[in-house]
C-alpha cells in the first residue's frame, strides 16, 4: 500500500512512518512517502480558494498533489485538504489527521470524494492541561514578570506587600469553560491544589459531573462566582466571542481570565482597558486573534499579562500520541475496521 506521511517539524514523517509500521506489523507490503510542512517554524493559516478553504493548515496545495500521486493514504497533523486536493488525487481513500478536530481538512469536499477522514481526540490533552494550570499559576503569582525583574537587576521585595502579593489556587473558585479532555484533566489538577471548580458545557451532564467532584452550572452563572476563568472550549459558531466585554463585567474585580484553547472565543480589543481599570487582575493568553500578534498589540503594554506563542500541546509525548493514533486509525482502515475516531460520514460507513 502506497502511503504518504505528511508531517512537519512537530510531527515528523519519521514519527508517523514508525508508528504506522509498528501498528500494521510484518505482512504489510508498505510504500511510505514523505512531506514535510514547515509549521511550526511558519505560522499556520488559511488555504485554498473561497468556497473550500481550510484552517490552520501547512504547506500548500500543490506539494501536496504532487506528493500524494498514486498515494491511497495520507497520515498528516496541518497538510491542507481542500476541494482541489481531493479532486486531483481520485486514488486517495482515507486520511488520518493526528488533531483534535480536522480544522485542515474540508470534510464536504472529503465526503463528495468518498475519502474517510480520521481525527485524534486527546492527544494532546495532558500537555495543554498541564500547561494550563502552569498559566494560572503564573498569572496569579506574577511569576513570569519577577522572574524578567530579577534578570533586570531589580530586587522587587515590594512584590511582598500585601496590596503586591500573589493569589493561591487552594481555596480558590477556578471556573472552566468547556469540559472535554483538556477540561476533566484540569477539574482533576485544580481540585488536588484544593479549589473549587465549576464547569460551563453544554455537552457535558450532572452524573458527569459529579463523578468528577466539580459543579455543573451555567456561563452566567460561573463567570461572577469564579476568581479564575479558564477557557477550554472548542471554537464553533456558538462559542465564537463568548468572552466579550458584558462577559469580563460580569467576573469579580480582579479576577484572572486564561486562554489556552482558541483565539476566537474571546474579543481581544476590550482586554487592554479591562486590564488598566482592574477589572481583570491578570491575563494568559497562548492564543489569540491575530497569529502571531502584530509588533503594536495593545496588550504588550498592558499589566499583568502572561503571554506564550500557542505552546500548550507542545510536548514530545503529544507528538508521539499524536502519530500513533493517526496510525491506529490507518490500519483500522487497512483492516476494514471501524474507525475509532471517524470525522465525516465517509469514515463513519468504514468496516460498516
Amino acid at each position: 500500500m502506497r502511503v504518504l506521511a505528511a508531517g512537519d517539524h512537530f510531527v515528523a514523517p519519521a514519527l508517523f512512518d514508525e508508528a504506522l509500521r509498528s501498528e500494521l506489523g510484518d505482512g504489510h507490503d508498505l510504500d511510505v512517502g514523505h512531506l514535510t510542512a514547515g509549521w511550526p517554524a511558519e505560522p499556520f493559516g488559511p488555504v485554498g480558494a473561497e468556497g473550500s478553504r481550510v484552517e490552520e493548515a501547512s504547506g500548500t496545495e500543490d506539494e501536496l498533489v504532487a506528493a500524494l500521486e498514486g498515494r491511497r493514504v495520507c497520515l498528516t497533523q496541518m497538510a491542507p485538504f481542500t476541494a482541489r486536493v481531493f479532486d486531483a488525487c481520485p486514488e486517495l481513500g482515507m486520511v488520518a489527521v493526528c488533531r483534535g478536530g480536522p480544522v485542515n481538512v474540508d470534510l464536504d469536499a472529503a465526503d463528495r470524494a468518498g475519502v474517510a477522514v480520521a481525527q485524534a481526540p486527546g492527544r494532546n490533552a495532558a500537555a495543554a492541561a498541564e500547561f494550563a494550570v502552569g498559566m494560572m499559576l503564573a498569572a496569579l503569582r506574577r511569576i513570569p514578570l519577577a522572574d524578567a525583574e530579577l534578570r533586570a537587576g531589580r530586587w522587587r521585595g515590594d512584590f511582598y506587600e500585601y496590596s503586591e502579593a500573589g493569589l493561591e489556587l487552594d481555596g480558590a473558585t477556578v471556573g472552566l469553560v468547556g469540559y472535554g479532555a483538556i477540561g476533566r484533566i484540569v477539574a482533576r489538577v485544580l481540585r488536588a491544589f484544593g479549589a473549587t471548580v465549576l464547569v460551563a458545557d453544554p455537552y457535558t451532564d450532572a452524573e458527569t459531573a459529579r463523578t468528577d467532584g466539580v459543579e455543573l452550572v451555567e456561563l452566567a452563572e460561573l463567570l461572577p462566582r469564579s476568581g479564575v476563568v479558564s477557557l477550554h472550549a472548542r471554537l464553533t459558531d456558538e462559542t465564537r466571542g463568548i468572552i466579550d466585554a458584558d462577559a469580563i463585567a460580569r467576573m469579580p474585580d480582579g479576577a484572572v481570565l486564561v486562554n489556552t484553547a482558541r483565539g476566537g472565543l474571546m474579543d481581544y480589543e476590550v482586554l487592554p482597558e479591562a486590564l488598566r481599570s482592574g477589572r481583570l487582575g491578570g491575563l494568559a493568553l497562548d492564543v489569540y486573534d491575530v497569529e502571531p500578534p502584530p509588533d503594536d498589540w495593545p496588550l504588550h503594554a498592558a499589566p499583568n499579562v502572561v503571554a506564550t506563542p500557542h505552546l500548550a500541546g507542545a510536548t514530545r509525548q503529544t507528538a508521539h500520541r499524536a502519530a500513533r493514533i493517526a496510525a491506529g486509525e490507518v490500519a483500522r482502515f487497512v483492516r476494514g475496521e471501524a474507525l475509532a475516531h471517524p470525522a465525516n460520514a465517509t469514515g463513519k460507513e468504514v468496516g460498516s
